[in-house]
């Protein structure tokens, strides 16, 4: 059993710890806050968003846009969207392990593509230079995320797909459920097209029903009335929707993360405190053994003088 001062000396160092986790999980509750609210009040103007592209989208034979076309897969863009920082629990784990199980499990149209990727945030962009993958572009964005500060990358991957040098575009994020459940998600984004609407819409719903938001609402089909040119029209509104995916979908990671840092400082914090419990019940039996010891010792040697 170790002595009573080096007990002590851990007993504070743990108290130390707490108090760090402690500030730690406050400030990501304070930023957790912010985060959700940000993200629930976008998903309203998304849902509406992909209502009306929905609706329109009926119409899309004979539509000629870049952002509809489908094109042969021969070169694959992944956006992975992780941290910059750890102490987050499994947030970045589980994003990359979903990439990861991608890029084994490939679908057969993707088996001869090539992949490339950009990553938004310093742990993704590890992760994949360490198991030997390319990394096109790194983005790092704040936690007080805006759609003006998140143009460059919508400009850069509408570019990148409309001049041909990638065929699919997809984005490795985080979907916000509760403060204690995130989950790993990989969507396509670019081409555009009836059936990816279709299940996010559905995807939508069931995360409705998983966190009890009712962020979906049905409508029935609405005919629309255009004036100029349909085409030019539904073209601009799918770049526009394309960025405010691309937005919602970093807004759920920004979100997630924070969620995940302060369950993680909390149960550091609840760990500490249970360390600290056992090592003052260890240094007390401790303390009770020498006081019993050293009272052996007097009595031995009183029996002794006497």
């Amino acid at each position: 059993m170790a002595g009573t001062k080096e007990i002590k000396r851990r007993i504070k160092s743990i108290r130390n710890t707490k108090k760090i986790t402690k500030a730690m999980e406050l400030v990501a509750a304070s930023k957790m806050k912010k985060a959700v609210s940000s993200t629930l009040a976008s998903r309203l103007y998304a849902e509406y968003s992909w209502e009306i592209l929905t609706s329109i989208s009926e119409n899309l034979e004979g539509l000629e846009h870049p952002l509809f076309s489908e094109r042969e897969i021969k070169n694959i863009l992944v956006v992975l969207i992780t941290s910059n920082r750890g102490l987050c629990g499994a947030y970045n784990a589980q994003v990359i392990k979903k990439v990861l199980s991608i890029l084994k499990d490939r679908r057969p149209e993707h088996q001869s593509a090539k992949i490339n990727f950009i990553t938004v945030g310093r742990k993704g962009d590890i992760a994949m230079r360490r198991i030997g993958q390319e990394v096109a572009a790194t983005f790092d964005f704040a936690d007080n995320i805006t759609i003006q500060k998140i143009l460059p990358l919508s400009k850069m991957l509408l570019q990148e797909y409309t001049s041909g040098s990638y065929d699919r575009v997809f984005v490795a994020y985080t979907d916000f459920i509760s403060a204690i459940s995130q989950k790993p998600r990989v969507k396509q984004v670019l081409p555009v097209s009836r059936e990816k609407l279709k299940e996010l819409i559905e995807s939508l719903e069931n995360l409705g029903k998983e966190d009890s938001q009712p962020h979906v609402r049905h409508v029935g089909k609405i005919e629309y009335l255009f004036e100029g040119d349909k085409h030019e029209l539904l073209g601009s509104l799918a770049e526009k929707l394309t960025r405010m995916q691309i937005y919602q979908m970093l807004l759920e990671s920004n979100a997630s993360e924070q969620s995940a840092r302060m369950m993680a400082m909390k149960n550091a914090s609840d760990a500490s405190g249970e360390m600290i419990e056992d090592l003052t019940l260890v240094f007390n039996k401790a303390r009770q053994a020498n006081i019993t010891r050293e009272i052996s010792e007097i009595s031995a040697g009183m029996a002794s003088v006497s």
